[in-house]
């Protein structure tokens, strides 16, 4: 009710501006300058100083004092804020009145000259403005943001006026995909673009989302993973690719999952597993210098080094040293013995996946400095190569930081015969026709681009990193 009032209140007052000044959103507003431009350039200001230096910028209205017939007030544009200062003997009475008439929220354009005040804070001494767009809504509470966390991500706007470290968290991702394009582009690597909507899921083994094609009358999946249009564009003599997609899973929403998530493909051919750990300890560590200005930073109170060479470990080595499972995972009923003694609910689960919760559960966790998870059991993937040394095994490994896996990848399986034979049901016959023509050695890499971002920017949940993550369907009350 009182939100309610607020807005008729609001209402009320753009009515009365409308009778006197006209409709605000018909003006076009040109800004010579911004907050951040005028920091940058008269932040040296002694206090007291006045200049005739005169700028017009625009912003959001997010404080105000008044003080008889002076009045400071706050604005707040994309770069940060700056104080203004408005006196009834330069606007007059009719303009002096009519500012009091805006309310916190109001999005308005001013023009004015710098100076910094005797307490040597920089201010813009108003001599004109203009409202631009009126918020008839009243901010969150005293500009301290909102405290509902389900609704800070299901209103990111609020969110984002409201807390500048939100707004910093999304800087850092835009740098840190900026860096990765820089990076990969430097070392020759083309970037594509694969089909969101595809015939077969492929590439992972995940519950896919369905979609229907009116024109075209026939359903499709969207991606689960862009793989398999990678590695066809490799048998078409592309030899180095990359995509920064989007993926969907129709599967479980927690502190690390969210049904869309944004991930990096890389693809190279005449190279192997081997090839793709070297990449990504240098792909990574790259990014984290550039983003963080040094290797050693601090997620969820670790510290965490990227310094190269990163630790190496068998996937066997994992379980048995590090998670104290001591089992031959070869022999399924004793594997299934096991993973029972841990707590693992097994029914339905294939003998790859047993094994990998076994290793998400005991082992996952210890791994808080960055480590290469390699040679894994041949059930955990069928797109995969195996050992020579040792077929049970395949060429993959895993990326393991702060506890959490960041990055998949392997030597891809290039034998269109084994590969028919290890897709099983879910063929893809115009992969394994693409194959068939011949793909040369390739390796392949993929890296989760929001659990990279949680890392760099110290962020707990995943939905923290991403601008407008899904939410379940439920009423939340505005704490505004």
């Amino acid at each position: 009710m009182k939100e309610e009032r607020l807005i008729r209140d609001r209402e009320q007052k753009f009515k009365e501006w409308l009778r006197e000044e006209g409709n605000p959103y018909e003006v076009r507003f040109v800004r010579s300058s911004s907050t951040g431009k005028i920091r940058e350039k008269y932040e040296n200001l002694s206090c007291g100083e006045k200049t005739e230096v005169k700028v017009s910028l625009g912003g959001r209205i997010i404080n105000r004092r008044r003080h008889g017939k002076v009045t400071f007030a706050d604005i707040k544009d994309g770069e940060g804020k700056i104080q203004l200062y408005i006196r009834y003997d330069t606007l007059g009475e009719k303009k002096y009145t009519l500012f009091q008439k805006l309310d916190l929220g109001d999005i308005i354009g001013v023009e004015g000259k710098i100076f910094k005040t005797a307490t040597g804070e920089l201010t813009i001494e108003v001599f004109s403005f203009f409202l631009l767009a009126k918020s008839f809504r009243s901010l969150p509470e005293k500009w301290h943001g909102l405290q509902n966390v389900e609704l800070r991500y299901r209103k990111r706007y609020l969110d984002l006026l409201c807390n500048s470290k939100v707004e910093e968290i999304f800087i850092q991702r835009g740098q840190i995909i900026k860096s990765i394009r820089e990076f990969l582009d430097k070392r020759g690597f083309l970037e594509v673009e694969t089909p969101v909507m595809q015939l077969l899921p492929g590439g992972a083994t995940a519950r896919p989302f369905r979609t229907y094609h009116n024109a075209l009358e026939r359903e499709f999946y969207l991606r689960i993973a862009p793989e398999l249009y990678l590695k066809k564009l490799i048998v078409g003599g592309m030899e180095k690719v990359y995509e920064l997609s989007k993926n969907f899973r129709n599967e479980g929403v927690d502190r690390f999952h969210n049904p869309e998530f944004t991930m990096l493909e890389v693809y190279a051919a005449y190279s192997n597993y081997e090839d793709m750990m070297k990449l990504s300890e240098e792909l990574v560590s790259s990014v984290v210098r550039k983003i963080k200005g040094t290797l050693r930073i601090h997620y969820q109170k670790k510290e965490i080094d990227f310094s190269p060479p990163w630790k190496r470990i068998t996937f066997e080595q994992a379980l048995k040293k590090i998670g104290g499972v001591q089992v031959d995972y070869k022999n399924e009923k004793q594997l299934k013995e096991v993973a029972k003694r841990e707590g693992l609910n097994i029914e339905g689960l294939s003998r790859a996946q047993i094994l990998e919760h076994l290793l998400e559960r005991k082992v996952s966790s210890y791994l808080v400095q960055p480590t290469f998870v390699f040679d894994y059991p041949q059930e955990t993937s069928p797109l995969a190569k195996r050992k020579k040394d040792d077929p049970s095994l395949i060429e993959r490994f895993e990326i393991f930081v702060g506890g959490e896996e960041i990055g998949n990848a392997y030597s891809e399986l290039n034998d269109p015969l084994e590969q028919r034979e290890r897709m099983g049901e879910r063929k893809d016959e115009d992969f394994l026709e693409a194959l068939e023509y011949g793909m040369p050695p390739t390796g392949g890499l993929g890296i989760g681009i929001d659990r990279l971002v949680m890392l760099l920017t110290d962020s707990s949940s995943i939905r923290e990193v991403i601008l407008f993550p899904q939410m379940r369907a439920k009423s939340i009350k505005d704490e505004n």
